[in-house]
């Protein structure tokens, strides 16, 4: 894990296997980085891996009375509104779920007593640079909702029973289907 001049949390990476020749990056929005490293292949060949770094993530479980909060939200992305887990990036120096607890009052309104890791993995490793962390959270109190000037979202609680078929609607994302099944795998749900 590593600071990063934009104040995010970034995971440092391993060393290559593979011996690396150049490293180059070719934008930077504020948002995301891009490039790539020119890579000597097994076989002496070079070729372009190029990728898209992102600052580390956090998706949140969160579980009271029966229900699984959700936020319901518009991506411009894919230009459609859809029910997801809360989420939100990982500051420097947060633990995983240090920031789920943050990110859950700031875009639910409340706070957890309880926090724990369910695990934490690479994503798309074709091309992003890109983790993200699954916690689940219970002991729910009410605290004060903070959106940030491009959130607009609405918590929705779904019943426990419903969470998974309602995270396979589509339009969904897979940090959602993600964390219900690995919630429910751990016997969480």
């Amino acid at each position: 894990m590593s600071r990063h001049p934009d104040g995010r949390r970034h995971e440092s990476l391993s060393d290559p296997e593979w011996p690396v020749i150049d490293s180059e990056v070719e934008y930077e929005t504020g948002w995301f980085t891009g490039g790539y490293d020119l890579v000597e292949q097994p076989d002496g060949g070079q070729k372009k891996y190029y990728w898209a770094e992102l600052a580390t993530a956090v998706v949140v479980v969160a579980v009271t009375d029966g229900q699984v909060l959700f936020v319901e939200q518009y991506r411009p992305t894919i230009r459609e509104t859809q029910l997801e887990l809360p989420a939100g990036i990982v500051e420097g120096g947060e633990s995983f779920t240090t920031a789920a607890a943050r990110e859950l009052e700031e875009e639910t309104g409340f706070e957890p007593t309880s926090t724990s890791l369910i695990q934490d993995f690479w994503c798309s490793t074709g091309l992003l640079r890109h983790r993200r962390g699954f916690v689940f959270a219970e002991g729910l109190e009410l605290g004060e909702r903070q959106l940030d000037s491009n959130e607009f979202l609405t918590p929705k609680a779904i019943p426990v029973d419903d969470a998974l078929d309602v995270a396979r609607e589509s339009p969904t994302n897979d940090a959602t289907v993600e964390g219900i099944l690995l919630a429910r795998d751990e016997g969480l749900l």
